[in-house]
């Protein structure tokens, strides 16, 4: 899923800034935020695992959570000068950006028909089978049908083709 990958390059990021010399001794501050950036990629996965859409969706707005606690732990960084301005606005950009990307696709989700993978089974997966070849049937049927009615349409060659003349008697 792009977002997932999305929240994993946010991760990769983050871990680069809190092993940062800005970082040595507030260990709680930097397992905070990269319990926060991992948070978010790991809600993503945890609630697809989960089989079912709502699930999917609940863990989804989990992330989107997370995606906030680190936007704010990043704000606190900005203030104490553990990380450049321009560091901070290019972290809080991409937080945004993921966060967006999960409310999107969790809108997506309450909008479609799919209810999750734990919803299809053997029982869906025989109905799709039987509906796919009740189709093919159709089709076929369809097309036999389709055929005897040009035939009817169309008279016999034998009857269209002009009676013998007898040979003319110079012929003979």
């Amino acid at each position: 899923m792009p977002v997932w990958q999305a929240a994993m390059d946010l991760a990769d990021a983050v871990y680069d800034v809190t092993e940062s010399e800005a970082f040595r001794g507030r260990y709680s501050l930097r397992d905070q935020m990269e319990r926060s950036a991992l948070s978010i990629s790991s809600n993503i996965a945890e609630g697809y695992e989960r089989g079912t859409r709502n699930e999917l969706i609940a863990f989804l707005y989990i992330a989107r959570g997370s995606c906030g606690e680190l936007r704010s732990q990043l704000a606190f960084c900005l203030r104490r000068k553990l990380v450049s301005p321009e560091k901070h606005a290019q972290l809080r950009e991409w937080c945004i950006s993921v966060s967006r990307q999960l409310a999107a696709f969790a809108a997506y989700l309450r909008d479609t028909d799919w209810k999750g993978q734990r919803d299809f089974g053997p029982r869906e997966k025989k109905a799709k089978t039987a509906e796919q070849s009740r189709e093919k049937f159709l089709k076929e049927l369809d097309e036999i049908v389709r055929g005897a009615r040009e035939q009817r349409r169309m008279p016999d060659a034998k009857s269209q083709m002009p009676e013998e003349e007898p040979p003319s008697p110079r012929e003979s």
